[in-house]
């Protein structure tokens, strides 16, 4: 049970609540934003003692029952929702760290998408495992596999204060409580932290969510902004998700990669590791 944790996250669902949002009377001008912890447990159904005890990781382990309630509570997400039973311990953690072994069949499949067509595949802590000819072709070469780290460390294609890095943080930190002994994840997540303030501030604000689809804007130092489809295939048994980028059949988007196709027809090889 990571008991700080819990507590943190607690705090922060509840500071992003409202009483109108449970259907609770306003009570006037609040000095805090959010409901009050009393409010919480009165939602809950718990005693303010306990749940004071919760968020200031002091509590005891809690049971399914009273993480079920707290997630009513807090009107959480089915993300959010697992993600605090993961901080309380109560679904276990995979023997094993995120896997690195990209099945056969999804490499092929990278190898035979159409030429304009990215694509790449990620593991739980956002490696790189393995990518197409067009991916790197749009990336301008894949030099650091740790997309987490292109995204903050090198401020990939301008976007490391943009909904897809919230997002990808987000799901790193689903990521993190999934995998809590993970030296890996820990390792990155301290790097960043002392790296990016960017990180370091969407990082305290504890969001959860894994990765789904999304619209996603690149900003290419040749053919300029690309807006594309963000399309995400998750392969549950390796905690692991095909990523495809995509754009409308004749449009302005589809026009640059074939204009980035044709400008580079040979730069790269097919790359997946």
């Amino acid at each position: 049970m990571d008991r700080p944790g819990l507590a943190e996250f607690l705090r922060t669902r509840r500071d992003r609540m409202t009483p109108l949002d449970v259907g609770l009377p306003g009570t006037g001008r609040r000095r805090t934003p959010g409901l009050r912890r009393e409010e919480v447990a009165q939602l809950a159904r718990m005693s303010s003692d306990y749940y004071t005890r919760l968020e200031q990781a002091r509590g005891p382990h809690p049971s399914r029952q009273i993480l079920n309630a707290l997630a009513r509570a807090l009107m959480l997400s089915t993300d959010e929702r697992a993600h605090l039973f993961h901080l309380a311990g109560q679904t276990p953690a995979p023997a094993r760290g995120p896997r690195q072994d990209v099945p056969e069949g999804i490499l092929h499949l990278l190898a035979g998408l159409d030429n304009t067509t990215p694509a790449y595949v990620l593991d739980a802590k956002y490696n790189i495992l393995a990518w197409n000819e067009m991916m790197s072709v749009l990336l301008g070469g894949i030099s650091n596999t740790n997309l987490i780290r292109s995204i903050f460390a090198d401020n990939l294609c301008g976007h490391a204060n943009d909904e897809f890095a919230r997002g990808a943080v987000a799901d790193l930190r689903a990521a993190s409580a999934r995998y809590p002994d993970d030296k890996g994840i820990r390792d990155l997540v301290s790097e960043m932290l002392a790296l990016s303030k960017e990180f370091a501030g969407i990082w305290a604000e504890h969001d959860v969510e894994v990765r789904r689809d999304s619209r996603k804007t690149l900003v290419h130092p040749v053919v300029g902004p690309i807006e594309l489809l963000w399309q995400v295939l998750h392969i549950p048994d390796r905690d692991q998700r095909v990523v495809l980028y995509t754009a409308a059949p004749g449009s302005q988007a589809q026009s640059a990669l074939c204009e980035l196709r044709r400008l580079t027809p040979n730069s790269y090889k097919n790359s997946p590791r």
